[in-house]
């Protein structure tokens, strides 16, 4: 894969805004010659605990990355790296912070008296396949770990990195619950190109997919988010739907555009650039928060609603 090529720039050390102590500062080209910053700190801990008001239907989670250079212009998490002291747009995408200890901090968390076993996710912030983990190798020693505790776990990706990890995946599948899912929002290469600029094609997802499948993992498809007049049509969202089931995806989902914080200007810029005759609809649409109406809601999800026939 062209990404692990990449070669480190300079090396120097430093203080990460709003984290305390020094970070190990990397400079990488990133894919595209993106101009990116690393900094490499030791976590004081990795197992992140999910608010209980929270409707996920995990409690904990692994982040060993925080900022992603997919730059996928909708994501969620871009708000999360003000708590850095850093911005949710371009610092998001080319300040990255590596917990380069996760995999021991893991194993120690895991073996203590108080973990009960409870399931973990992974990627549900930021992706932890993002191209940079082809150099750190950080989620071998995850798996490594989650296997050695016969710990239940997920991963979303979108990256078919994750097939390096196979052999891992399948080791822990046959001592713990575990499901591998991969997130294809888009098949059209415009919406893909615009909206996620340095993620694998979906292409390359459907195929990571069904080798995962074929390998026995449990596996699932995310079709998010949807936003409207952008990846919305309902040929298209059936058509991802038909290729996942076929493939081997056990359940195939789907989510609405939420726009909170920071995301909501930064989504609304991409707009102004990218898509201005969409502006006054998403203005019309997001008037009354983050949220879309319940009715647009509907209409966004009910191609994967259709009954299908078997495969």
């Amino acid at each position: 894969m062209r990404w692990l090529a990449q070669t480190v720039a300079a090396d120097d050390a430093g203080r990460l805004p709003g984290c305390g102590g020094d970070a190990v500062v990397r400079h990488y080209d990133a894919p595209g010659g993106v101009r990116t910053t690393f900094y490499e700190v030791r976590a004081r801990t990795i197992l992140n605990r999910v608010p209980d008001s929270s409707r996920m239907p995990f409690r904990w989670t692994i982040n060993p990355y925080r900022g992603c250079t997919h730059a996928c212009v909708y994501c969620f998490a871009r708000p999360t790296h003000s708590h850095l002291g850093l911005g949710a747009g371009e610092d998001f995408e080319r300040r990255i912070v590596v917990k380069v200890n996760a995999p021991e901090l893991l194993r120690a968390q895991l073996r203590r008296p108080s973990w009960r076993g409870e399931r973990v996710a992974l990627g549900t912030n930021t992706d932890p396949y993002q191209w940079v983990e082809g150099r750190y190798r950080l989620m071998e020693g995850i798996w490594e770990a989650l296997i050695d505790a016969r710990n239940p776990a997920s991963v979303l990706t979108k990256s078919p990195l994750l097939l390096r990890d196979l052999k891992l995946m399948r080791r822990l599948a046959e001592v713990a619950p575990f499901t591998a899912a991969l997130s294809i929002p888009t098949l059209d290469e415009r919406a893909w190109r615009a909206t996620e600029p340095h993620t694998p094609s979906p292409r390359a997802r459907l195929e990571a997919l069904a080798e995962l499948s074929r390998a026995g993992i449990r596996t699932e498809v995310l079709i998010a988010p949807l936003m409207p007049g952008i990846n919305d049509d309902p040929r298209q969202v059936e058509r991802i739907a038909e290729l996942s089931l076929a493939a081997g995806a056990e359940r195939v989902t789907g989510g609405p555009l939420h726009l909170r914080g920071e995301l909501r200007e930064l989504f609304g810029q991409w707009l102004r650039g990218n898509r201005p005759e969409l502006v006054a609809r998403y203005r019309r649409l997001y008037r009354d928060g983050p949220y879309l109406p319940p009715a647009e809601r509907r209409r966004l999800l009910a191609p994967l609603q259709r009954p299908r026939a078997p495969l």
